[in-house]
């Protein structure tokens, strides 16, 4: 019986539609514009992408702190 390779590759796309990009950073596509600060990029064909970069940034300064979630914000509101 002659073996056999199956290679599958998988590529990550640099830019997203906005359900992609809710869907990345584990947001409800309905909240997403409104918790997240990335502005989409105007795309030929009148399209409008979320770039994988700014999304990746954008998280990572959460967790470092460096701004405030909701929930913290709406904590020091009282």
């Amino acid at each position: 019986m002659a073996g056999s390779t199956l290679t599958i590759q998988m590529v990550q796309p640099r830019m997203m539609s906005l359900k992609q990009a809710a869907d990345y950073v584990g947001l409800p596509q309905k909240r997403f514009p409104i918790a997240c600060p990335v502005s989409p990029v105007a795309m030929p064909g009148d399209r409008r992408l979320y770039d994988v970069r700014d999304l990746d940034a954008w998280v990572d300064a959460m967790k470092a702190g460096a701004k405030d979630s909701d929930d913290a914000i709406l904590d020091k509101l009282g």
